[in-house]
């Protein structure tokens, strides 16, 4: 994976001053060959085992229509290691200047002609740490342009605190800002398409979102790797509480 010391201090300053980073090219190829038979694996052996509310489907009744698995690390070994050892955590230590608690380990997609809008939000809403520091990494599976749905930024909101969330209805991002599309937000939005091997970072309080899948037949595939800052306090108890809520009213609705 990529040597990230060389270019320790202009990652961090750019994290630091744009809340995200960009890095084309963070697994290389043969590493990106490897992931993708141990995905294979995982969806073959590992999935049909899950528990209901880690396993995210945009539709029931269609089994095609998968969008998201939570927490592969709890489930997989090899996933575990990935999450816990090497250069993704080496990343986010750099990027929070310190020791981070690894979190969770997420797949993601927007399956074509299905995969729906990811509305606009900051992780930290969800992460309920004190003080909001936690990095999320994303690492592209495929490629991801304006039309499958890629990833798109309002730089330097960081700096500006959380911004009022409420519940959305969509599936995997049930919180959403509820004040978004305010002709700041809208001027500052910057998209950014990536390859397969592209690793986008950005701090818990920056705001993003991503359209829906428009492409007829290409998948928009994804790992989200979740890093807490080591001195952050997580409030546990509201968390795990909220997603009990959300696990019951997933299954409830028949989202999962």
């Amino acid at each position: 994976m990529s040597d990230l010391q060389p270019r320790r201090d202009e990652l961090r300053r750019a994290f630091e001053s744009e809340g995200l980073v960009h890095l084309p090219g963070f697994l290389p190829a043969a590493e990106l060959s490897r992931l993708r038979e141990e995905l294979d694996r995982l969806h073959r052996d590992i999935v049909p085992a899950m528990p209901r509310e880690r396993v995210y489907h945009e539709s029931s009744s269609r089994v095609d229509s998968l969008k998201q698995l939570q927490q592969l690390a709890e489930h997989d070994p090899w996933f575990a290691e990935l999450l816990t050892a090497g250069a993704f955590r080496d990343l986010a230590e750099l990027l929070l200047d310190g020791p981070v608690v690894p979190r969770n380990l997420q797949w993601f997609n927007k399956p074509p002609g299905l995969g729906q809008p990811t509305p606009a939000h900051q992780d930290g809403y969800y992460f309920m740490l004190e003080p909001s520091e936690a990095v999320t990494i994303w690492l592209a599976l495929d490629l991801a342009d304006e039309e499958n749905g890629c990833v798109r930024y309002v730089p330097r909101s960081h700096l500006l605190g959380m911004r009022p969330h409420g519940r959305t209805g969509t599936l995997g991002f049930s919180q959403g800002i509820t004040d978004y599309g305010r002709p700041e937000d809208v001027e500052a939005e910057v998209a950014f398409p990536a390859r397969p091997g592209d690793v986008l970072a950005h701090h818990a309080l920056t705001i993003h979102r991503a359209d829906g899948n428009r492409s007829a037949a290409r998948q928009r595939r994804a790992l989200g790797f979740i890093y807490y800052c080591g001195t952050a306090r997580e409030d546990i108890a509201a968390h795990d509480a909220y997603q009990r809520r959300l696990a019951d009213e997933l299954i409830r609705e028949e989202r999962v």
